[in-house]
């Protein structure tokens, strides 16, 4: 792009400043100005579309044209980091399959490289969030198929959690994808997730659970009987705070939609565990105390859920407060009430 005409941003700087720093009263803008910023934001608009034009271009050549021609993994990796960078705008992402790029950019899921799988991953997720028209594009061309396969079956585990992070965003708010998804057995791949050892991928693991589970009650039973509390349970112990809560959080709400007894059940050592991380917690100062209230409050909502009884960190004071206990224990059932009717559990269809 060097030696083309480029918009003028430092005056267009100056133009929004000047008309919208709310120092100066308003007044009006001549047929001159106007005509001005809208070469100027047309040139920008204009030069992103040829931009992208040119990505999917290279994303369209095969391979081995790409390999005669020098262009290495690195490069096809920044340029789709550049890419995902122009479709951060809605605008620019629902106008990538109109230039044909969104198939292009959904094959090079199945790329060699796991570097470019992963970062095409990337871009499919910004593709499609909080973007009904792209969700709906992604769907038509069995984008979900693919980033499913992605995530349950590729042997990179960072291209397994941008793939699961894709799928969280395409499911968001969007009715057709997410029964797609449930009935996918996508339940099965999270417990897998869930048990890979990889931070990342058991973090987002945990938060497509705790997006669902409010929305689908009835999938807390199917939850439970694929044994998924048993291995929430072990990172319980997790070293990292987030993944600790998460798993708590999950827990409850499983319990909460009719996996209580599966919850305290399906790990004897459960109480065990919850009495190991409350002799952890007591060892904390008052500034990691105050980092953990989140997950003060999780444990003790788990343990009455389960065990019907008062937990250690109440009987010790170690609970921040009643107020904030009952808010947290709510907050779940409060989602849930949202429901507009009863979920049936997902078919599922794939062997677990």
């Amino acid at each position: 792009m060097a030696g083309e005409k480029q918009p003028d941003w430092q005056g267009l700087l100056k133009w929004s400043v000047a008309h919208a720093d709310g120092t100066k009263p308003t007044r009006n803008i001549s047929e001159e100005e106007k005509k001005w910023f809208y070469e100027a934001m047309q040139a920008q608009t204009v030069d992103t579309i040829r931009r992208m034009k040119e990505i999917t271009m290279v994303m369209n050549m095969p391979q081995h044209v790409l390999d005669e021609q020098g262009v290495t993994t690195d490069e096809i990796e920044q340029m789709l980091e550049e890419l995902q960078e122009h479709v951060e705008s809605i605008d620019m992402a629902s106008d990538l399959h109109a230039i044909g790029g969104l198939i292009p950019l959904l094959n090079y899921l199945k790329h060699s490289d796991a570097a470019v799988r992963a970062r095409a991953a990337e871009v499919v997720s910004t593709v499609v969030q909080n973007n009904p028209k792209s969700q709906k594009q992604v769907m038509e061309a069995k984008g979900l198929e693919m980033l499913l396969e992605s995530f349950t079956s590729d042997a990179d585990m960072n291209v397994r959690a941008k793939s699961l992070g894709a799928l969280s965003s395409l499911i968001s708010n969007n009715k057709e994808a997410v029964t797609s998804f449930r009935l996918s057995n996508c339940y099965a791949g999270l417990r897998d997730a869930l048990g890979s050892g990889h931070l990342r991928l058991q973090r987002k693991a945990l938060q497509v659970i705790m997006n669902l589970l409010p929305q689908y009650p009835a999938d807390g039973k199917v939850i439970a009987g694929l044994g998924l509390p048993r291995v929430i349970t072990t990172l319980i112990s997790n070293e990292d705070g987030g993944i600790r809560q998460a798993a708590l959080q999950t827990l409850v709400d499983i319990a909460r939609t009719g996996g209580q007894a599966d919850v305290a059940e399906c790990n004897n050592q459960l109480k065990q565990i919850l009495d190991a991380r409350v002799e952890q917690i007591k060892q904390l100062d008052a500034e990691d105390l105050a980092a953990a209230k989140e997950e003060r409050q999780s444990l003790d909502r788990l343990w009455q859920l389960c065990f019907n009884e008062a937990s250690p960190l109440r009987e010790t004071g170690l609970v921040v407060s009643e107020a904030d206990v009952s808010e947290s224990a709510e907050a779940p059932a409060s989602r849930l009430s949202g429901a507009a009717e009863e979920e049936k559990p997902p078919l599922l269809l794939l062997g677990s």
